[in-house]
């Protein structure tokens, strides 16, 4: 089970089918396959060419168009204002980026995501009416430190500043204990969502009486703090 690849899309209108992904840098082209590798058409965005040849050698999306998205009528002949949801991963060039999320708008793209290299790039986006501003860069920074400082967390998800949904390994104090002999939330405050067997088949809402072993995982949801009091 991956909870970091909830992160980004939690928040994405994923009803629809079509995505468009402006700019085809590594962050781009991240999103790209993992949009097409699940199943939705993608349509590919970018002023250099040896991108969007690649894109499309790499069959990691539908459809692709070499153009400038600063360039309003360049976009409007794609029909981009039919796409739900476009991600604008340009990122390093601000006024490109804005610029092109200023146009999607003015189109009538339904919802846009940004990415974002600054808080004062994040501001203007907003400004411009971006739907989602996300920092990637800075959220796989947060999530090396999480794993470098606590080396048991396997996965974490933040419901908001103060709690998560944390996969992490059974300390080896937990072995062989059920739930209710360790008294989780009275004593950590958080409720166990799922604890994984040896074959890394998971147990939804698992039992009082279901015995932990060290070397499994557990999916938990709770406060940071609570969680950090864990033993390793």
């Amino acid at each position: 089970m991956n909870l970091s690849s909830l992160n980004i899309f939690r928040s994405l209108q994923i009803e629809t089918k079509q995505f468009a992904v402006i700019g085809l840098g590594r962050f781009g082209r991240a999103v790209c396959e993992t949009l097409h590798n699940a199943g939705y058409e993608v349509m590919a965005i970018d002023r250099q060419e040896k991108n969007v040849d690649e894109v499309m050698n790499d069959k990691i999306a539908s459809h692709a168009a070499t153009l400038d998205s600063m360039d309003y009528d360049a976009l409007k002949q794609t029909s981009i204002e039919e796409f739900d949801t476009v991600i604008v991963a340009i990122g390093n060039f601000l006024a490109e980026s804005v610029t092109t999320t200023l146009n999607l708008k003015e189109l009538g793209v339904n919802f846009v995501v940004a990415k974002a290299s600054s808080e004062t790039h994040s501001k203007l986006l907003k400004k411009v009416g971006a739907d989602l501003v996300v920092f990637p860069e800075r959220e796989m920074g947060c999530e090396l430190a999480r794993r470098l400082s606590k080396p048991t967390i396997l996965e974490q998800l933040d419901i908001d500043p103060e709690h998560s949904i944390v996969q992490l390994k059974v300390p080896n104090k937990f072995d062989g204990k059920t739930i209710a002999q360790l008294e989780l939330r009275n004593k950590y405050g958080f409720n166990i969502l799922a604890v994984s067997s040896r074959d890394n088949h998971f147990e939804i809402n698992p039992s009082p009486n279901t015995v932990l072993r060290k070397g499994t995982d557990m999916i938990v949801l709770g406060n940071n703090k609570d969680i950090e009091r864990l033993p390793s």
